[in-house]
């Protein structure tokens, strides 16, 4: 017990440092977006142009971030995440100059290629620094960061918007990512991860291995969950708040509320999702469970089935049961992921996430420009359905991923 309690307090320490690095790249993506009704007015600006910038943002980071993964497996998780949470910083710092969408564009450019590094350098440090049997613990801390980093974009912006103006608020926000590039600097030892060969291999691996390993059929099926997942919540978190209001004619606020619920709802999710993906061996049945819980939610929000009082409860179920797969989806990819590819297996299954994201703004800006919210909560619920197909062909068993890992 005795000889447990440093290895608890540093797994503790590491889990913590990482959490807080992955809640604000999340707070960073949604900082900005929250704040497109006024952002349209000030600068006279369509919501398809808005949507065009989030796509721009995920663009980026999608191509990148499979190249940060190889980055992660050759210069250090550490160095590559210190990089990230920079550019997250100065990309958002520059948004709050912004005079016109040239200026968010570019600024969208920047943040893309810091956001594009925070999976595979924290899953890196995650799996290599932390306890094997706490890692679905640590995985569910860390999705559980960032729903937070989402969770408290809209009242953070919202809040110093109202108080000093969107500009003001947003150079506030970069402000936090110059703290957090000092905190992990000072702490660098702790997360310091030695660099490993592939298994059975003592030079590094050819491209033609890389391309191997990443085109393996568990990882593309890994690839296709977060493609899918992405674009239902890219259609929830960008435009959700738009969308509500425009379909349910009720006040932003009210819809603001809606948002907010949904994702501290997937944030509690996501924290109870670490018990049950440390008790449950069947990972894929978690995970496709609760997707159609999920689904079924937003399907009711789509068909107007819902009241008006019922929209924040409703959302706020919605959110958990997605949330609550998240742990047991990371131990999917864990299992999918040959010894040494850590970095750029994580890098390009969650690089998914951003294709999806940087696929669908404009499309949804579209659809609300053109008086179709209420196709917006069809297009996520067809999305949700659709990850359910792909999460089952995946190696669901904890004998299965121990074998993989062996």
């Amino acid at each position: 017990m005795d000889r447990a309690a440093p290895t608890l307090r540093r797994d503790a320490r590491i889990i913590g440092l990482i959490t807080l690095a992955h809640g604000l790249s999340h707070f960073y993506q949604l900082v900005i977006a929250v704040l497109f009704p006024i952002i349209r007015k000030d600068l006279g600006v369509s919501y398809a142009a808005l949507g065009a910038t989030v796509a721009l943002f995920y663009t980026v980071s999608g191509v990148c971030q499979t190249l940060a993964g190889f980055a992660v497996d050759r210069f250090g998780a550490k160095r590559v995440l210190l990089a990230g949470l920079a550019m997250c910083s100065a990309g958002v710092f520059l948004a709050g100059f912004a005079p016109s969408f040239e200026t968010l564009a570019i600024a969208a450019v920047i943040a893309g290629m810091g956001n594009s590094v925070f999976h595979p350098a924290d899953f890196s440090i995650l799996n290599a620094r932390v306890e094997t049997e706490r890692l679905g613990y640590a995985f569910s801390f860390h999705g559980l960061g960032g729903n937070i980093g989402w969770a408290l974009a809209p009242a953070f912006s919202l809040a110093m918007t109202a108080l000093y103006g969107w500009h003001i608020a947003l150079m506030s926000a970069a402000a936090m990512g110059v703290v957090m590039v000092v905190l992990i600097a000072a702490n660098g030892g702790t997360l310091e991860v030695r660099r490993a060969s592939p298994a059975g291999h003592a030079a590094a691996a050819t491209l033609a291995e890389d391309l191997r390993v990443l085109m393996a059929a568990p990882v593309v099926m890994c690839f296709l969950f977060f493609f899918l997942l992405s674009v239902a919540l890219t259609g929830i978190q960008t435009f959700g708040v738009s969308s509500i209001v425009a379909f349910y004619h009720v006040q932003v606020a009210l819809a603001s509320s809606a948002l907010t619920a949904y994702l501290l709802g997937a944030a509690a999710g996501v924290l109870t999702g670490g018990y049950v993906a440390a008790r449950v061996p069947r990972h894929d049945l978690v995970a496709a469970g609760g997707m159609l819980a999920a689904g079924a939610c937003m399907l009711a929000v789509a068909l107007g089935a819902v009241a008006e009082p019922l929209l924040v409860p409703v959302l706020a179920l919605a959110g958990f049961c997605a949330g609550i797969t998240n742990p047991s989806r990371d131990l999917l990819v864990r299992a999918s992921t040959p010894t040494g590819s850590t970095g750029k297996v994580y890098g390009f299954v969650y690089s998914g996430l951003d294709v999806g994201a940087m696929a669908t703004p404009v499309y949804y800006g579209w659809l609300l420009d053109r008086g179709l919210p209420q196709a917006v909560f069809f297009t996520v619920f067809a999305a949700t359905l659709l990850s359910i197909a792909t999460v089952l062909q995946l190696p669901g068993r904890a004998r299965r991923a121990a074998a993989v890992r062996a």
